[in-house]
């Protein structure tokens, strides 16, 4: 037996020592080094079974221990992790199956019983405390009327409620005290399951509209489907008969659109859905029916192929609901990132919403021209686009767009002024002519694929000066923009900040990058904050720190590989964030998980190589001097590189620009192909929040299969739910027969894993 545990030692010896020198040498942490040469002296006397063997191991215990302190000072997981390998050695050293003499408890059995006992109580004192917890409260008296009133309370007729996009609804039925009481009132399966020959990021993210007795929604093969809102029973479905093709990024459908004529709606049409869909059709609804309705455009449907450039099926299509206002439909179109340089437009349109005739389009390639193209023209290719929802303020005649980059992302040659103007920004656009009234860029000659990716949020602010209308834009990178809706310009300051240097050759990077004085901006990463399950695996995602370009947020792409951080994931991504307008309170899921970037030589990719599976692998940028791999920065075992925790949920009072608490959000139950201990991690996610008068939010999207409900003054967990498969939708909630419901789609990922399905399920109060 003392030659299977000086074995043992012996791999460990070898695997830090081997990787601790290659560590040393990349100007990373001795640690590794050392403690492999002593294991290795230790596995010498283990052999031998001389008696030094557990003392001395003793003090690789105790120095492990002082050197994880050091780092990470009182920390339960990165703790855990640094010290968990050399503890369970400690372990089996001290037990008959080591094969060591057993002599009573000799100064050596005693030294390393001690060793491992100082590292229990470190470890039990590390888990009674969370260093990276921010407790606080919310204010909770009335700062402001609803602006949005007007909207009946029991409804939920657009993607974020309303025009303003916030998400929050003024039923308080269910509320902080009764909330825990909730429980399933329908389940509703639509049917559209995953298919063997899908995308990868086929992904379920509809967030359901409610209006009268029905709700509306669609499922990631644009079926459109209308249910009883108080029992889930099917009304109607329509089926766009949408061909599969393999060239799509993205398989999705994040919502539908209601619009009713200002008569009653009582002939055929008078009330419609229109439906967005992946081979780039509008088609429009009889809301009562499904039946198409032939009035508009062509027989009941737009193409929004119409005067556009690289016409090639798959390369553009509308994931988002189009916004309607002021008797416009106004949509925009998503585009697949890093496929192709001969990339279509990023054309935002505007159709009448009843004729479906085209009223303006605004090119950000070529934003002076507003009037429709005549046939045979087009709009400029490969312009940034928008693929996420937009906003509108009918009373200021403005729609709000939340606009990407140019394909591709990494790569910044060539980009025309208007371009550079427009990349990454948040663009008020007049609602009648698509005029661009003003443009804040959040991203300088962005290199990082930091789209804007969510619906901008609209609110009154209550300030110093007075009432201002506001916007709340939430950004990959972090930042939240608090601007003055009318004119752009901060009301919480934006300052330029030094950005790092060294683009490739033939491109550049910008001085200065802004950064918002309301940010959820990560700190910068260090080789200390790398993570991994064991020594092992941590150590290897040193040496791929130290290996890869990293000098903090904005580090340029490079042949080398480059450490993007905040990753394209985003902190916050389509699901944006809820706001109370009444408390002018901000809930969030920001999430922090790096990413890597690298660029290939175009020539030296192979023809083999699988290429163009999604946004994550290798993308080949055809037509352009570099492909691109873009992934996530993770370990040998697939973990995130960087320490938990990877995400939050968090208070912000926008009053104060100040963001008042903060809590770990998420387990890794269903991190594995197996169930694992519900650990509070703080987990990754992608879906956004509701939140309601009753001071109660909810939110999914985490990785492991929850709903969840949080008491919005503290941020507590109040109420959990399991789901049959992954919650990457936002909620919503209405009323029907005097019961406010909640409902939430659980039909999976495809790029982050999470269980597919096709499930909507509603959740209410027991009946009285």
């Amino acid at each position: 037996m003392h030659l299977f545990a000086a074995a043992i030692v012996g791999f460990i010896a070898a695997f830090l020592a081997l990787g601790g020198a290659w560590l040393v040498a990349l100007g990373g942490s001795w640690y590794y080094l050392v403690a492999g040469l002593a294991c290795g002296v230790v596995a010498v006397l283990l052999a031998l079974r001389h008696r030094w063997a557990r003392p001395l191991f003793a003090i690789v215990v105790l120095g492990t221990l002082a050197w994880a302190l050091y780092e990470v000072e009182v920390d339960w997981w990165p703790l855990a992790t640094r010290g968990g390998v050399p503890v369970l050695v400690a372990l089996w050293l001290l037990t008959p199956w080591s094969g060591l003499a057993e002599r009573d408890w000799s100064l050596g059995r005693g030294a390393l019983a001690g060793a491992i006992v100082i590292s229990i109580i470190v470890a039990v004192f590390s888990m009674l405390r969370d260093p990276h917890d921010v407790d606080g409260r919310l204010p909770n008296e009335q700062a402001a009327a609803d602006a949005t009133a007007e909207v009946p309370p029991g409804e939920w007729p657009a993607y974020g409620r309303t025009l303003a996009g916030q998400r929050y609804s003024p039923l308080n039925q269910i509320d902080t005290e009764n909330v825990d009481e909730l429980e399933v009132a329908w389940t509703y399966r639509t049917g559209d399951l995953r298919r063997p020959d899908d995308v990868p990021e086929t992904t379920y993210q509809v967030t359901p509209i409610k209006i009268g007795d029905l709700l509306y929604l669609c499922t990631p093969h644009n079926l459109a489907i209308a249910l009883d809102a108080a029992t889930g029973e099917e009304r109607w479905r329509f089926d766009p008969q949408i061909p599969q093709n393999r060239d799509r990024q993205h398989q999705t459908c994040r919502g539908v659109s209601y619009y009713a004529d200002p008569a009653p709606p009582n002939g055929p049409c008078g009330a419609r859905i229109y439906l967005p869909t992946s081979d780039a059709r509008l088609i429009a609804l009889d809301a009562l029916t499904g039946a198409i309705c032939a009035a508009f455009g062509n027989n009941g449907t737009v193409d929004l192929w119409a005067n556009m450039p690289n016409q090639k099926a798959g390369y553009y299509y509308s994931t988002s609901p189009p916004v309607i206002a002021r008797g416009l439909l106004i949509i925009g179109g998503a585009v697949n990132d890093n496929y192709a340089m001969d990339s279509p437009s990023g054309v935002i349109r505007a159709y009448d919403v009843e004729t479906g005739d085209l009223v303006w389009n605004w090119d950000s390639g070529n934003p002076e021209r507003t009037r429709p193209l005549q046939p045979g023209e087009t709009y400029t290719a490969n312009s940034p686009n928008s693929w996420s929802v937009f906003s509108a303020d009918e009373a200021l005649g403005l729609v709000y767009i939340p606009l990407g980059n140019r394909t591709p992302d990494q790569l910044g040659m060539g980009r025309s002024q208007a371009v550079e103007t427009f990349s990454s920004s948040i663009v008020a656009l007049d609602i009648m002519t698509g005029e661009v009234r003003w443009v804040r860029q959040t991203v300088h000659h962005d290199l990082w694929d930091m789209d804007v990716p969510a619906q901008p949020v609209l609110l009154d602010l209550t300030t110093q000066q007075g009432s201002v209308p506001a916007l709340v834009g939430p950004t990959k990178q972090g930042d939240i923009y608090v601007l003055d809706r009318r004119t752009g310009e901060p009301i919480i300051p934006v300052s330029e900040v030094p950005a790092p240097t060294g683009a490739i050759e033939g491109d550049f990077t910008a001085p200065t990058q802004p950064v918002s004085g309301l940010t959820f901006m990560p700190e910068p990463l260090k080789e200390t904050d790398m993570w991994g399950m064991t020594l092992f695996d941590q150590l290897a995602c040193r040496i791929k720190f130290r290996s890869l370009r990293y000098e903090g947020r904005y580090t340029p792409p490079s042949l080398q590989g480059t450490i993007v951080y905040p990753g394209n994931f985003g902190v916050f991504n389509w699901g944006s964030v809820a706001v109370d307008p009444v408390r002018q309170v901000m809930f969030g899921m920001p999430t922090y998980i790096a990413f890597t970037s690298q660029l290939i030589p175009s020539s030296e990719v192979g023809p083999d190589q699988k290429v163009n599976t999604g946004e994550a692998g290798l993308n080949l940028n055809i037509g352009g001097p570099y492909a691109v791999i873009m992934q996530p920065f993770t370990s040998p075992l697939g973990l995130p590189c960087q320490q938990p925790p990877w995400a939050h949920v968090a208070g912000v009072d926008l009053g104060g620009g100040k963001i008042v608490w903060k809590h770990k959000n998420g387990t890794i139950r269903d991190a594995g192909p197996i169930p694992l201990p519900p650990f509070k991690l703080g987990v990754p996610g992608i879906g956004g929040p509701i939140m309601t008068a009753g001071g109660v939010a909810f939110l999914a999207a985490t990785i492991d299969n929850y709903i969840r409900a949080y008491d919005v003054t503290t941020g507590a967990q109040i109420w959990q739910a399991r789901l049959p498969a992954g919650g990457q939708a936002t909620p919503m909630t209405y009323e029907a027969g005097g019961r406010q419901f909640v409902v939430q789609v659980a039909g999976g990922h495809g790029s982050i894993g999470t269980k597919a399905g096709d499930y909507v399920i509603a959740y209410a109060l027991p009946r009285q």
